[in-house]
Order: C-alpha cells, then sequence, then structure tokens
C-alpha cells in the first residue's frame, strides 16, 4: 500500500498549476490515489475546481481517489458548497492546538 499524497501548502490560485501537474501525474501511476489534505492551510476556489478536475479524471480513468484527512478549511470550503458528498469520504480533521 502506497501512502497518501500529502498536501502542505494552501490551495490557492497561485499554486494551482503546479498542484494540477502534480495531482495529475500522483494519478498517473496508481489506480487509487489517497489525499492528505489535513496540512492546508488556506483553499480559494481554485483550489475547489482542482479537487473536483481530479474527481472528474478519477471517474473518467475508472481509478479510485480518497481524502484521507481534512484540514478544517477544506472542510468548511467542502461544506460551504455542499460538495462532501462528491467526494464520499468521511470527514478526518486533523488535531490542531
Amino acid at each position: 500500500m502506497t501512502s497518501p499524497l500529502a498536501i502542505h501548502e494552501n490551495m490557492t490560485i497561485y499554486q494551482a498549476r503546479a498542484q494540477k501537474e502534480q495531482l495529475l501525474a500522483a494519478l498517473a501511476t496508481t489506480g487509487k490515489l489517497e489525499l492528505d489534505l489535513s496540512g492546508v492551510a488556506e483553499m480559494d476556489t481554485a483550489g475547489l475546481q482542482l479537487l473536483l478536475l481530479l474527481k472528474r479524471e478519477v471517474l473518467q480513468q475508472g481509478k479510485h481517489l480518497t481524502i484521507v484527512g481534512h484540514s478544517s478549511k477544506v472542510q468548511r470550503i467542502l461544506d460551504f458548497c455542499n460538495l462532501a458528498g462528491v467526494f464520499g469520504d468521511p470527514m478526518l480533521l486533523c488535531a490542531q492546538a
């Protein structure tokens, strides 16, 4: 079993291009991608679009995507946009002080 791909930076428009390449490259190497978003401090609509793009690619390729950790910011964005069910993963939050 491979370890999850952890994103430890913001998922905003400023990182979108590099993260798109990173996520699609990771997906190309596996049939089941686990994504750990517990280290994401900020997320905007560009980050949300990346997650939706990744989900679309997974479905088109017959692969699986599991989000194994959610920061509170990621959880708030998914809840606000009513998209938690799209990914179908339990909301796992990292412990923060």
